[in-house]
């Protein structure tokens, strides 16, 4: 897990979230990965809107280790959904892609397909976006954001 040591910590600041179905919106959000010094890196992330500090969304999850020089992440999101991604890590950026069924949701969830993460840092400063499948919207970018560390981990 050193190779994703540039992650650990707390990062907040604040993004954009646009969709074909949705008004757009601004939001404010904050990203935790740690390490408890196991195979692999907690992750949460909480998000509010701006306008009003409302509860926007929040997901928790882990980043580990996974075959041939890739990552794995599984996320938990209160939607209904749980998302298994597979990435790879160059440089400082890291890329998680969903394959066919690698999202689930139960009988009342959100009707997501499929999910794109990217997450790349350069120094204290951390951009992030998210794309996301429905069953009526082909991958659209949904979400972007630019974060900086407030703490170490």
């Amino acid at each position: 897990m050193a190779a994703l040591a540039f992650l650990l910590g707390i990062w907040r600041g604040e993004g954009r979230g646009t969709y074909p179905t949705i008004d757009a919106f601004d939001y404010g959000e904050e990203l935790t990965f740690d390490h408890i010094g196991d195979a692999f890196l907690g992750y949460s992330q909480r998000s509010w809107l701006l306008d009003d500090g409302s509860p926007l969304h929040l997901e928790r999850g882990f980043l580990r280790p996974g075959r041939d020089g890739r990552y794995e992440l599984t996320v938990a999101h209160p939607l209904g959904l749980t998302e298994v991604a597979h990435g790879r890590l160059e440089g400082t950026s890291l890329t998680f892609d969903t394959g066919e069924g690698d999202v689930r949701r139960t009988a009342t969830g959100m009707h997501v397909v499929g999910l794109s993460r990217r997450y790349t840092c350069q120094g204290d400063a951390l951009r992030s976006s998210l794309d996301m499948t429905t069953d009526e919207t082909p991958h659209t970018r949904h979400l972007e954001a630019e974060l900086r560390r407030v703490a170490s981990a």
